[in-house]
């Protein structure tokens, strides 16, 4: 008879989380959608490379209240281009620390990376947490973008 995980030392525990935080970037595989109309294959990559894409996406995304996610993403690739210390402060601020005014949603582990390299900053600062975001976006809010009336302009523009 199977007794369940609460039999097990909480050592165990501790180490089985810490490995599935680790390793849950592994699980995070931007899915591809086919185009209703039947003009190819739509993903959250070729929609966030199209203006009118990006605006409808965008408006989406406010109109859930999770607009931070992708503003957060839009400042990673900005600071990429050009990075500097004050950049990735005010990235920081806005975004990764506790109460931030658009704190987006990472786990205490990558959040705890970004923030112990804030002294040395380079291009590749934000890396890990903007893929984070945009496997968040591409798992939860981008299914749903699909199946709304905003995608349908999308579907119009391209």
């Amino acid at each position: 008879m199977c007794k369940g995980l609460s039999h097990l030392p909480s050592s165990c525990l501790e180490k089985a989380n810490k490995m599935r935080v680790k390793l849950s970037h592994l699980a995070e595989t931007p899915q591809k959608y086919k185009v209703q109309d039947g003009k190819g294959v739509q993903d959250l990559e070729t929609l966030l490379t199209s203006k009118s894409g990006l605006q409808a996406f965008q408006e989406f995304l406010r109109s859930e209240y999770s607009e931070e996610n992708l503003k957060f993403w839009l400042a990673c690739e900005a600071y990429r281009g050009a990075p500097s210390k004050t950049k990735a402060n005010s990235i920081c601020s806005q975004f990764i620390t506790a109460d931030a005014p658009q704190e987006v949603n990472l786990d205490a582990e990558t959040r705890e990376a970004l923030l112990s390299v804030m002294d040395s900053v380079c291009a590749d600062t934000f890396s890990t947490a903007q893929r984070r975001i945009y496997a968040l976006m591409a798992k939860d809010s981008f299914p749903r973008f699909l199946r709304s009336t905003q995608y349908s302009h999308v579907i119009k523009a391209f």
